[in-house]
């Protein structure tokens, strides 16, 4: 039944793809049409997935007050019962039917886009919609808006794999699902554009923003057909009381930069904890998780849920400092142990939730000592907010557009730049890794690395090895084994089965004690190759990266290792050699700097034409293009994008003309910068064009 379905999908899906080439549709509409339909889906699946909570919070917690008053009203024992009760459904479901949906789901689209082209498993937001809808309805101390992120990356990434569209476009399309999400979670479109940007993607092109910004817009519309347009939070009216206010912005910059950093390591503790040290059935821990929350509870029933209403609490005034700086703590562990026990929600709710309270105390004693030059205690734990947000997350601008559109107050703009600034720095400064990358880093994943590893990284078996090798079968004696290795010259030989199967290899050093030991005319009918022949050889295939493969040359203490056929393992296709693999990465290391050095002459030359150096490429200089300003290199993926290589730039300021040789990644473009590219001659053209 299974295959039946995936075969009507196959179909579906080449039909749909040949009535698009039928009517000669341009690659970029067709994006457009894409995202509008991700944005509408997204939005939709955002409006659910709160209805789906909505739902579950009323049959857990029925009242008729707010549902903090209702969990306040309850029996001590169904304070503990419906978390536990939860964790039992939710346990088994993620278990059985979706590892990928237990967590906070961001670093699982991130992981996708990174190792797997953007590819998710369309059951995945079906299992994440359930599993979250169940965890935050029965009382578990996460967020709503990663799972809304998560379910909308993958919807993003069905329709992506459903019109099978390239690994490029894959992931953009995965980008427009995570800004979909983000966007009707918060009714926040520019946040939704943003967060796809600075978090989820990390590195793309100008021609890719676009649609990402229509699926934010899109949902942000379905939200508001459904739900209204309204701020998620109602604060009083905010004004800067004072300039030397600025100051104790500052100051809680640095209080949300230390209990931003204090959450991302009780987290992680948390999930090491019950993942690595607790020996129960993984299906199981949720129901734990959910008995110790329900504990807590007892005490502490705002740590419950998303928490929104203790948030308005504190926006207005109405939370005492003393509750306040409790909850912080006490909310970083219930989040920790809801999601460390295979609970299923997001981060950005708790913290919001732990800003404002940071800012509801940090605020209260302010206003208290200095009541001319401060603002009420509610305006702290605004700002704060977004201080939590931008040292958890390491996205500074998402957290100042997020916290402005969700309050919609203008004059919230510039303290809040400076506590989420300040907050980012102090957090970055105690952790090189965010909330979100530091899960990816557990998994070996590393996305921050040298030039020199990327380099590496970059080589492939398949651009090295040599597909000429010697073997000889097992049955071959040991005289001839002796023959090959010496008077060839090699460092080891392969060794095949009789059907021509790979073996292992025979190498030198494995039988210099034997020359050492026996004669080797005394040997020669004795021992056959299969006898001394090393079968624990690691292997490799054509789509490994060179640093991995000089890994596992490391660990077997061998220079070079066999490349098998990806389909058939057990057939080998060459050999690697560690020099080659050194050979060529000396010469991308050699060109550039090769290309910087030529950089420098140039720009150093004024040079106003075209300069050939090879056949059919040139280096040029041409002033910037409108649309790249302001825009870093990594962010316009001007290599990948446009295929030619930025040599330098350089800047004319007024003080005279500043070089720049190989920018750094992170330079953003300015109006006065002119670029030096190498490239084709097409594709220099195609930026000589660009507005």
């Amino acid at each position: 039944m299974p295959n039946f379905f995936r075969n009507i999908n196959i179909q579906a899906s080449l039909l749909v793809s040949r009535l698009i080439r039928k009517a000669h549709m341009t690659e970029h509409l067709f994006m457009i049409i894409l995202a509008i339909i991700i944005g509408i889906l997204g939005g939709l699946g955002a409006v659910g997935i709160r209805a789906m909570i909505s739902w579950m919070s009323d049959l857990s917690f029925p009242g008729d007050g707010s549902l903090l008053q209702n969990i306040m009203d309850m029996p001590w024992y169904i304070k503990i019962l419906i978390p536990a009760i939860g964790g039992l459904i939710v346990g088994p479901v993620i278990y059985f039917f979706a590892p990928e949906a237990k967590g906070h789901g961001v670093p699982e689209v991130m992981q996708a886009i990174l190792l797997k082209g953007g590819a998710i498993r369309p059951r995945v937001a079906f299992v994440k919609a359930f599993a979250s809808a169940v965890t935050i309805g029965t009382g578990g101390s996460v967020g709503r808006e990663g799972p809304i992120i998560q379910i909308g990356a993958s919807l993003g990434s069905s329709i992506g794999q459903f019109f099978r569209v390239p690994s490029k476009r894959m992931k953009t399309l995965v980008g427009c699902g995570a800004a979909a999400g983000i966007a009707a979670a918060f009714n926040a479109p520019v946040a939704g554009a943003l967060f796809a940007v600075e978090i989820i993607l990390m590195d793309f092109a100008v021609a890719q923003f676009s649609p990402i910004v229509i699926s934010s817009v899109m949902a942000t519309v379905v939200s508001h057909t459904f739900e209204g347009d309204f701020a998620a939070f109602q604060v009083p009216h905010y004004t800067l009381a004072s300039p030397y206010e600025i100051g104790f912005y500052f100051v809680l910059g640095l209080l949300s930069g230390l209990v931003s950093y204090l959450f991302i390591k009780v987290l992680y503790a948390s999930e090491d904890l019950w993942d690595n040290k607790l020996k129960i059935p993984a299906y199981l821990k949720a129901t734990i998780g959910g008995v110790i929350i329900g504990c807590i509870a007892i005490v502490y029933p705002e740590i419950m849920g998303v928490g929104y209403d203790s948030i308005n609490l504190a926006l207005n005034g109405k939370e005492v400092w003393e509750l306040a700086i409790v909850l912080i703590f006490v909310k970083i562990f219930a989040t920790s142990i809801t999601l460390g026990s295979g609970g299923s929600g997001g981060i950005f709710a708790p913290a919001l939730f732990m800003g404002a309270m940071i800012g509801a105390f940090f605020g209260h004693f302010v206003h208290l000592l200095f009541p001319e030059y401060t603002a009420s205690p509610g305006a702290y734990a605004l700002v704060a907010m977004g201080g939590m947000v931008a040292g958890t997350t390491r996205a500074p601008i998402t957290a100042i557009i997020i916290v402005f559109e969700l309050t919609k107050e203008n004059a919230i703009i510039l303290p809040l730049m400076i506590t989420c600034t300040i907050s980012m720095m102090v957090s970055s400064k105690l952790s090189r890794e965010s909330i979100y990358t530091l899960k990816l880093l557990r998994r070996n994943i590393k996305i921050k690395e040298r030039a020199e590893v990327n380099v590496m990284k970059s080589l492939h078996v398949k651009d090295v090895y040599r597909s000429r090798f010697e073997s000889i079968p097992e049955d071959s004696n040991f005289s001839e084994v002796i023959n090959m290795i010496i008077s060839r010259k090699l460092p080891y030989v392969a060794v095949n089965h009789k059907n021509g199967d790979f073996m292992g290899i025979i190498s030198l050093n494995s039988i210099k004690d034997f020359l050492l030991t026996f004669d080797r005319d005394a040997l020669k009918y004795l021992i056959i190759a299969g006898d001394v022949v090393d079968k624990d050889i690691i292997t490799c295939t054509v789509n490994d990266n060179c640093r991995q493969v000089l890994k596992w040359m490391s660990m077997c203490d061998y220079n070079g290792l066999p490349v098998m056929d990806e389909k058939n393992p057990k057939k080998q296709i060459g050999t690697i050699w560690r020099k080659d693999i050194n050979d060529t990465y000396q010469q991308e290391m050699d060109r550039i700097e090769f290309t910087s050095d030529l950089a420098t002459k140039i720009t150093l030359s004024n040079a106003d034409q075209d300069i050939k150096f090879l056949e059919g490429y040139v280096i040029t200089e041409i002033p910037a293009p409108k649309s790249f300003i302001g825009k870093s290199i990594k962010e316009l993926g001007i290599r990948s994008q446009y295929g030619v290589d930025v040599l330098s730039i350089k800047n004319e300021s007024e003080t005279g003309n500043n070089i720049k040789a190989i920018p750094r990644a992170d330079y953003r473009i300015a109006e006065n910068d002119s670029l030096i590219l190498a490239g084709e001659v097409e594709k220099i053209n195609k930026i000589k064009n660009i507005d």
